[in-house]
């Protein structure tokens, strides 16, 4: 077991919960990323903008931070492929595959009124049902998205 890992996954954890309990206490906000990319994106209701802004560079500037530190590359790590001065690594399927991927997890954000981040983190926390049917539903596609890529089309490591 790596235990560096695990503790940097477990500080990982509380700061996610700790920003989410700090947005919804600060500004009676549910922390969903697609529901705040969603606000800067459609209609909102005015000076709305700069907590959705501030809390997106938080998300992206995070990891920039920890990798200037020396933290590592996060998610690169043990993939098995030489990802030296790379940032994440070339995508596994090709970019074409990955631009449909992200377009087909906005539809079910918008399908599902949420991501995991919302429903997974925040809905949880507060045991909301239609939260938990969205968990189970994204665990499970992801389970057998992962069955058919590795065994049944065999495109897996």
């Amino acid at each position: 077991m790596d235990w560096n890992s695990s503790l940097q996954g477990l500080a990982g954890g509380m700061l996610i919960g700790l920003s989410a309990t700090w947005l919804m206490a600060t500004l009676g906000r549910i922390a969903g990323i697609s529901g705040i990319i969603g606000g800067l994106i459609t209609t909102r209701p005015k000076g709305d903008s700069a907590w959705r802004l501030t809390f997106l560079l938080g998300l992206i500037s995070g990891p920039l931070v920890l990798m200037l530190l020396g933290g590592g590359q996060g998610n690169v790590a043990g993939s098995g492929v030489d990802v030296t001065g790379q940032v994440i690594g070339e995508p596994a399927g090709g970019v074409a595959l990955m631009l449909v991927a992200g377009l087909l997890v906005g539809l079910g954000t918008g399908v599902g009124s949420g991501c995991t981040s919302g429903h997974g983190v925040c809905g949880l926390a507060r045991l909301s049902t239609r939260s938990m049917v969205a968990t189970l539903s994204f665990l499970v596609a992801g389970i057998i998205t992962v069955y058919v890529v590795r065994h049944l089309i065999g495109g897996g490591a």
